[in-house]
């Protein structure tokens, strides 16, 4: 058996670095793909509980006009405030309608809970039952995207994996902010429907 010059050897060895450094390069940016698809995704599933959520309203409102029988400007800022989340293009814009819907949905709901004939409608309770549990599904899938976002930017951020991130682009991304208006506790008037 022939011993290997230090010239090979040295050929040899750089070869190996070389593909380490080519397989951690493609692991990673395979990796951000990854991450960055995963983001996407758990942003899907938050808009999926808002469409689920504006697909509850027209049967609520219309079990509340129908019980009651009257039009409020309640069931008008619910109404409006669904069209304004099915139009919005953006996340963002997506996501403060949606913040708006759920303050005219608890707004509604809250004022229409002073009539005792909704309250005996079991079509009423179901609907806010559901409505209910799709706006804690709201808050969980936005908890998702949260972890998801941070999980990105963490793998983004570190190092080496920073110099890889910034070769093929991959920039930070932005976390769920709630507005500050909807901090707010809505103000619901008398409290009854005029």
């Amino acid at each position: 058996m022939k011993k290997m010059s230090n010239g090979m050897m040295w050929g040899i060895g750089i070869a190996v670095v070389v593909l380490i450094l080519l397989f951690y390069v493609v692991g990673s940016y395979n990796r951000f793909v990854g991450l960055s698809q995963n983001i996407d995704g758990k942003w899907s599933e938050v808009e999926n509980q808002y469409q689920r959520q504006a697909d509850l309203i027209p049967n609520l409102v219309s079990v509340v006009s129908s019980s009651v029988k009257v039009e409020t400007q309640f069931v008008k800022d619910v109404v409006a405030a669904r069209t304004a989340w099915l139009n919005a293009a953006s996340v963002g814009d997506k996501d403060r309608a949606g913040v708006g819907l759920f303050n005219s949905l608890n707004a509604f709901v809250a004022t229409a809970e002073s009539y005792p004939i909704l309250q005996a409608n079991k079509q009423y309770i179901a609907l806010t039952d559901e409505l209910s549990g799709t706006q804690n599904r709201i808050a969980t899938t936005r908890g998702d995207y949260i972890k998801a976002v941070q999980s990105y930017n963490i793998a983004i951020k570190r190092f080496p994996a920073n110099v890889i991130a910034g070769m093929f682009g991959f920039t930070a991304k932005e976390y769920y902010q709630a507005e500050l208006s909807s901090m707010e506790t809505p103000s619901l008037g008398s409290g009854t429907l005029p």
